[in-house]
């Protein structure tokens, strides 16, 4: 018996230990699906490597707008810095010709290093898609690079460690919310030391997060993560204790550019979330069946995730819903454009993006174990948000071409 019972002891250790090989092979073996696609090269030469080369072709494009438009406004706002004089945000503002219709607005860089790829489609787009015809009635607003430190030094976040899509509202209130799911999982979201990819507990970090998995779900894993919070200053994800400059600034211009306008739509360029190469749409839950509507018609025979199927998560202090609150009387409609990098759909996919994000939070503020592990997660975390990856860029131009093409003549 005492033999039996050892015999069954090896073999169920033997599994577990088999288990837990393939598991790790299987996690660190991932990658995401990468497609064959031909690349264009003429859709590459909009993207740029540097912040200020990318702030010199938007402005390039904007000046021949300007040339060629009447009232065409250009306005900046330099952002204060302790390290740098060169953070500015920029906006391009095209009035309608003849009639005052309706507003499109395209922003880009909120969420900092995403601006590379945002600023790339904000360029075709001022090449390519704004035309005579489309202005006569319809008003054009290009804001670019949101988060200019972010985007300069390779971030998502502001200087002050803040997520502006977790920044933004006309209430102060909102930076009182509590999100106890993330302190709940504190530990695991920030951990303390010096960052090192390499380490016993981030070998097995997958490990770790499919107990939190399996006692809870991966849509509770990912909202606690990822809605945002107010309590932890050098956390991911953090709304910060107050707005950030430049939304006190968009706050006190925009009002006056909105007010002509009876509709109002706003498309906000993003990287990194879902299928790799592809444009996915994902919007807040909307309770008006009438703009849901309207915006299904504006994307039509598009998938749109409106942010209620139990596998996405919503977010506090968004950007686009703070915009329209800027003029509560006009019919305003919203679409986050966001671009997937890493397959962060499927499990590994998502867990291997929330780890590339504690690592990299972890080492700009505790520092990193050794150059080599500083070097290894920026380039995670850069390919993450900005994939070097060819096919990948001509893919995003491809994509927004088109759907832009769609959205242009639906918008009515």
């Amino acid at each position: 018996m005492k033999r039996i019972l050892k015999v069954l002891l090896y073999s169920i250790l033997g599994i577990i230990i088999a288990g837990l090989i393939i598991s790790y092979i299987a996690y660190w073996s991932f990658s995401p699906g990468i497609k064959s696609i031909e690349v264009k090269d003429a859709d590459l030469v909009f993207f740029q490597e540097s912040y200020p080369d990318a702030r010199n072709e938007f402005l390039a494009r904007a000046k021949v707008l300007q040339d060629r438009y009447e009232n065409v406004r250009l306005l900046n706002y330099h952002i204060e810095s302790k390290i740098d004089t060169n953070l500015i945000m920029d906006i391009c503002y095209i009035p309608p010709q003849q009639d005052t219709g309706r507003l499109l607005i395209i922003t880009s860089g909120l969420h900092g290093i995403e601006g590379y790829t945002g600023s790339a489609i904000q360029q075709m787009f001022m090449k390519e898609l704004i035309t005579e015809e489309e202005v006569l009635d319809e008003g054009i607003l290009l804001i670019h690079s949101i988060n200019p430190f972010g985007f300069k030094y390779m971030r998502k976040t502001t200087e002050n460690n803040i997520d502006l899509n977790r920044n933004c509202d006309v209430d102060k209130s909102m930076f009182e919310n509590k999100n106890q799911g993330y302190a709940d999982l504190y530990d695991l979201l920030c951990p303390a030391g010096k960052a090192n990819s390499g380490s016993l507990g981030n070998r097995f970090f997958y490990l770790v997060a499919i107990w939190k998995i399996i006692q809870e779900s991966m849509a509770t894993l990912r909202q606690a993560a990822l809605q945002g919070q107010y309590e932890f200053p050098e956390g991911i994800y953090y709304g910060g204790n107050d707005f950030e400059p430049q939304i006190y600034f968009l706050q006190s211009v925009l009002p006056e550019i909105f007010d002509p306008y009876d509709l109002i739509l706003t498309i906000d360029l993003h990287t990194g979330y879902g299928m790799w190469g592809k444009l996915h749409l994902f919007a807040n839950p909307v309770e008006d069946e009438l703009i849901r509507k309207r915006t299904e018609n504006l994307f039509v025979n598009q998938p749109i995730d409106w942010g209620d199927s139990e596998d996405f998560y919503t977010t506090m202090g968004d950007f686009c819903n703070f915009l329209g609150q800027l003029n509560p009387d006009a019919t305003y409609l919203s679409m986050p454009f966001e671009f997937g990098t890493l397959d962060s759909q499927k499990t590994f996919g998502s867990l291997h993006s929330i780890q590339n994000a504690i690592l990299e939070n972890q080492g700009y503020h505790n520092g990193y174990k050794n150059d080599r592990q500083e070097k290894k997660i920026k380039k995670n975390y850069r390919e993450m948000y900005y994939p070097s990856s060819a096919p990948w860029r001509s893919e995003v131009i491809r994509q927004s071409r088109e759907m832009f093409t769609v959205v242009l003549e639906n918008y009515q």
